[in-house]
C-alpha cells in the first residue's frame, strides 16, 4: 500500500517544478503585459498548432513548424490590431486549411483545433488589453486553480470516473474539486473587485469549460494513441497538455466577453 501511495504522487515534484516556472513566465508576461505577454501568447499559440499537427501527423514535424511559423505570423500581425473583425476571422483559415489539404486523415478535428488555437491566443491577447491585469489574472487563476485543485481531490479521494471512454485518469471527485476551487477564486476577486456574487457563478462555469477543453484534447491524444502532445514540459508533457484547459476557458470568456453584458464583472 505504502509503495502504491508513493507512486500516485513520484510525479509531483517535477510536476511542482515545472509548474512553478511556467507561472514565474506566465505572470511575469501577464503583469507586463503589451508586447511581452504578446509575444507569449504567440509562441504558445505557434507551438500548440505544432503539436496538434504532429500528433495527428506522426511524423514529418518539420511540415509542422512551417505551419507554426505561419500561425505565429498571422497572429503576431493581427494581435495588434483593435478588433477581431471579419479580415482577421479569414485570416485564422489559413494555416487550417492548408493543414487540412495536407493531411490524409483527421482534417476537419486538425481544422478545429487550429481555428480554435488561434482564436483563444487572439482573445488573450485583447483581454488583456481590453480588461487589465486583474481580470485576466482571475482567467488563469481559475484555470490554474481548478487543476491543482482537481489533481489533489482526484489523486486523494478517486471515485467514480468522469468520462471513462474519453479521459480515464478523470474522477467526479477530482472535477467537483476543481469547482469548488473556482468558486473559491471567485469569492477572493469578489472581496477586491467591484465585482458581485455572479462572478462565484461564472468561475464555475468557467472552470467546466477548462475542463471540456481539456476532455476535448485528451479525446485527441486518445485517438492518435499518445500519451502527451510532446515531451517540451517535464511532468506536463507538451504545451497543449498544459494549456488545454485555458483553451477552454479563453474561449468561453471570449464569447461571454463579446456577447453579454456580464452583471456584477468590469466587463
Amino acid at each position: 500500500m505504502a509503495l502504491e501511495t508513493r507512486g500516485n504522487w513520484d510525479d509531483l515534484k517535477v510536476r511542482l517544478a515545472s509548474g512553478a516556472a511556467m507561472a514565474a513566465v506566465g505572470v511575469g508576461a501577464i503583469i507586463l503585459g503589451g508586447v511581452w505577454f504578446q509575444m507569449l501568447a504567440v509562441f504558445v499559440t505557434a507551438v500548440m498548432v505544432w503539436e496538434c499537427w504532429i500528433m495527428i501527423r506522426g511524423a514529418s514535424p518539420t511540415s509542422g513548424m512551417l505551419l507554426a511559423a505561419a500561425v505565429a505570423s498571422i497572429l503576431s500581425a493581427q494581435v495588434f490590431g483593435a478588433a477581431l473583425d471579419t479580415e482577421f476571422v479569414l485570416l485564422f483559415l489559413v494555416v487550417p486549411i492548408i493543414g487540412a489539404l495536407v493531411l490524409k486523415r483527421e482534417r476537419v478535428t486538425f481544422f478545429i483545433f487550429a481555428l480554435a488555437v488561434q482564436i483563444a491566443g487572439y482573445g488573450l491577447v485583447h483581454f488583456r488589453i481590453d480588461y487589465g491585469f486583474t481580470w485576466l489574472i482571475w482567467l488563469v487563476s481559475i484555470v490554474v486553480v481548478t487543476d491543482i485543485a482537481g489533481y489533489f481531490a482526484g489523486k486523494s479521494i478517486g471515485g467514480p470516473k468522469f468520462w471513462p471512454a474519453v479521459s480515464p485518469k478523470k474522477t467526479w471527485s477530482g472535477t467537483i474539486g476543481g469547482w469548488v476551487g473556482a468558486a473559491l477564486v471567485g469569492a477572493i476577486f469578489m472581496s477586491f473587485t467591484n465585482a458581485n456574487w455572479t462572478i462565484i457563478v461564472i468561475s464555475v462555469v468557467i472552470s467546466f469549460a477548462g475542463q471540456m477543453g481539456d476532455i476535448a484534447e485528451s479525446a485527441l491524444k486518445r485517438r492518435q494513441g499518445v500519451k502527451d502532445s510532446s515531451t517540451l514540459i517535464p511532468g506536463h508533457g507538451g504545451l497543449f497538455d498544459r494549456f488545454d484547459a485555458l483553451l477552454g476557458a479563453a474561449l468561453f470568456m471570449l464569447f461571454v466577453a463579446q456577447t453579454f453584458n456580464v452583471p456584477g464583472v468590469a466587463f
